[in-house]
């Protein structure tokens, strides 16, 4: 079958004139995406030839594609063309920012940490031009709050997004909404998503919209944001097809694999003014991605935080995108206008390089693909009398050698390192003189070659500290100590596991939904936990007794009315109450929440039942849902657990003592699951209910979007041994 499939690539290009382009390897064309027969240049990332001596050939054949492309589809400029929306052309680095990054808000402080995230980027990367501030996945789905209403419980609503969004366009930094399509099974908003989504870049002033999963947007969005505010683009996570180019600003450019001689990023060479996002995002080597984006002009995604897994950068890569970005907003009018010429030919192997021309200048791009440190001669140039040549990374001036006429341009480079060079006449000024050199001269010496990746240490809370009581008070089932060794079960998303995922490289999607069993073993101490859940009624006690008040009332007790909980439901298990929230009842009870293997042995007994009441999902059993809601604690005694717990399965979710941070994301574990199940994608967080061993790791971030309709939970206490 491939050797079929390069038989058909072999002949497209002979059919397209490519001549010698046929030395280009058919099986790097393969993993292009043209292994299907169509053109070569129908790839997302147009391979290119291996040797040297076809590259004058393959770029007459790449201008020409282009033309007759542009005549086809009828190409219109016109979007590229108007002045609101010329900032996307220069967007080089954005940053996928999680609302709920530790680094970017602080749940101690209470507030968005705005400043010091920015101040970060540019110490770090080199800067920001845009942040996509995303927000629901992989939190969507506990409950019947949209997309929308996510965005509305972030700290401070819409108002507090409309800050951020201030302080970052004071810092001339672009933001980014983002918009999920597979987002059906949850309440509507009783408009349309783009209407709704129109709406929301009016309130909080953003500045585009980020397409989740999609590769293009409606064409009624570019009527709406223009209706909304000017300058407003899209940018989608799929490959983006020509026909769309010309109202869609930017796109990703995800998961590209490149030949071994850099190749041609398609929507890139079709509109130059298009800008493309290089991601790769579970790799820890994005020298890949760097090269992709410096031999094309274009731009790179710094994603470190993915859903809540850690992954990232070295500091060898960070400090490349360091060097990098103040070349490439600096003669942005080269890499977005006048000349570009893929490919011209070095003097040293394994280095390639890109030639830019325009306003009096040429610039040239070089990539060095070998594990080596390449010294020496690099290009050899035509001169040009009174012709001034700098060196952009390193800084400062090159004196070229002559040879046959020709300039001589040597340099360094490291191993899967950059460089660039910039030949202008003597004495222009017109950019600045030297500061930009020598800031360039400052970023290489401080710049590393390590590629070690940068881990983090994921920390759990301890438990407070409760004295043990001689007995299980009333309403608490007794466990006598037991040397656990079980499975615990999670599905494995993206938001990791109980500490961080171990994906391999490129199979993030691949693996959702997938169940995974971790073999967990410890010393339970004896212990009593709460035979059922704490009840609005109890919770009701609690309030006048203690006069608790949180911090942050946003969504505390939101089912209730006037501080009551809705009539009727006095025996039904208290929601809406956050993780500290769950603390202070237990405090004030004498007692502290169940670790998450505390509350898995109590619903699973000593044979370790899959469900509280054995291996099988049966009904009348727990609550699914059928209801609609959630019902009296007590409702179904034939679903009691082996210690006689109630509604460990189903009914709502359940706090468990069990808070951890790697420093930029805090989660905690819930367990039983809840009557709620939202229905149609396979991006909503898990629902319905679970069996006592699967755990759902839940990401935390402030109490107004922690407190869910469908999350309780019971307490536990610890108990002298010998009881």
């Amino acid at each position: 079958m491939q050797e079929h499939k390069n038989m058909l690539i072999r002949r497209e290009f002979i059919r397209t004139g490519l001549g010698g382009a046929l030395a280009v390897s058919a099986d790097l064309h393969a993993r292009g995406r043209s292994g299907d027969g169509r053109s070569p240049f129908d790839a997302d990332l147009i391979p290119a030839p291996d040797s040297p001596r076809e590259w004058p050939a393959f770029r007459p054949q790449l201008a020409e594609w282009r033309t007759r492309k542009r005549a086809e589809i009828g190409y219109d400029d016109s979007l590229y063309r108007r002045a609101d929306l010329t900032w996307a052309a220069s967007s080089f680095a954005c940053c996928f920012t999680m609302l709920c990054d530790e680094e970017f808000y602080s749940p101690e402080q209470a507030r968005y940490l705005v400043q010091t995230w920015l101040d970060a980027g540019e110490r770090e990367f080199g800067g920001y031009d845009s942040l996509v501030l995303w927000h629901a996945y992989p939190r969507i789905g506990v409950d019947s709050r949209n997309q929308f209403d996510m965005y509305r419980d972030m700290p401070g609503g819409l108002r507090g997004l409309r800050g951020v969004v201030d302080l970052l366009h004071r810092r001339n930094v672009k933001a980014y909404i983002d918009y999920n399509p597979w987002d059906t099974g949850t309440r509507r908003e009783g408009k349309s998503d783009i209407d709704a989504l129109a709406d929301l870049v009016g309130e909080i002033d953003a500045d585009g919209i980020f397409l989740d999963t999609m590769s293009q947007g409606a064409a009624e969005f570019r009527a709406k944001l223009d209706g909304t505010k000017p300058g407003v683009v899209l940018e989608g996570e799929i490959a983006l097809p020509l026909e769309k180019i010309h109202d869609h600003h930017l796109s990703w450019a995800q998961q590209f694999r490149d030949s071994r001689v850099p190749g041609i990023l398609r929507n890139k060479w079709f509109e130059r003014r298009h800008m493309q996002h290089q991601i790769r995002r579970w790799q820890h080597d994005h020298t890949a991605e760097l090269h992709t984006a410096w031999m094309n002009g274009s731009g790179v995604l710094v994603w470190e935080n993915v859903f809540g897994s850690w992954v990232g950068w070295n500091p060898r890569d960070k400090s490349m995108l360091r060097s990098m970005l103040p070349v490439q907003r600096r003669y942005a009018h080269l890499f977005t206008g006048g000349q570009w010429t893929p490919l011209v030919e070095t003097k040293a192997a394994d280095v390639y390089a890109g030639l830019w021309e325009g306003d009096g200048m040429r610039l040239w791009t070089l990539v060095n693909r070998s594990e080596r440190t390449v010294k020496g001669p690099l290009l050899s140039i035509e001169p040009s009398e009174g012709e001034q040549y700098l060196d952009l990374i390193g800084g400062n001036e090159v004196k070229a050698a002559r040879e046959g006429g020709k300039a001589v341009l040597k340099g360094s480079i490291a191993p899967r390192g950059i460089a660039g060079f910039l030949a202008r006449k003597a004495g222009d000024r017109r950019e600045g003189g030297g500061e930009f050199f020598r800031r360039q001269a400052e970023g290489l010496a401080r710049a590393s070659g390590s590629a070690q990746f940068p881990s983090r240490k994921t920390v759990t809370r301890p438990a407070p500290v409760v004295s043990p009581r001689p007995s299980a008070p009333v309403g608490m089932a007794a466990i006598d100590a037991v040397d656990y060794d079980r499975d615990s079960v999670y599905q494995v998303r993206e938001c990791g596991q109980l500490t961080s995922m171990d994906y391999t490289p490129g199979r993030g999607h691949d693996r959702i939904r997938t169940p995974v069993a971790i073999r967990r073993k410890a010393r339970l101490a004896r212990y009593a936990i709460d035979l059922a859940p704490v009840t609005n009624g109890e919770y009701a006690r609690f309030l006048r007794s203690s006069g608790y008040r949180p911090r942050h009332p946003e969504n505390f007790l939101k089912h209730w009315q006037a501080r009551a909980p809705p009539a009727g439901k006095e025996d039904h298990p208290v929601a809406y109450v956050d993780l500290e929230d769950a603390r202070a009842y237990a405090k004030w009870a004498g007692k502290r929440l169940p670790t998450e293997l505390e509350w898995q042995y109590a619903a699973e007994g000593p044979a370790g039942l899959l469900y509280p009441w054995g291996n099988e999902m049966r009904p009348g059993r727990c609550n699914g849902g059928e209801g609609g809601g959630t019902t009296p604690v007590r409702a179904f005694p034939d679903g009691r657990s082996p210690f006689g717990c109630y509604d460990m399965c189903g009914n709502t979710w359940e706090w468990t003592e069990s808070e951890c941070s790697d420093g930029r994301t805090r989660f905690a574990m819930l367990k039983g699951g809840s009557w709620y199940k939202a229905e149609g994608s396979k991006w909503y967080t898990d629902g319905g209910p679970q069996a006592g061993r699967f755990g759902m790791k839940f990401l935390l971030m402030w109490p107004g979007l922690d407190r869910c309709a469908t999350v309780g939970f019971r307490c536990a206490t610890p108990l002298a041994e010998g009881g």
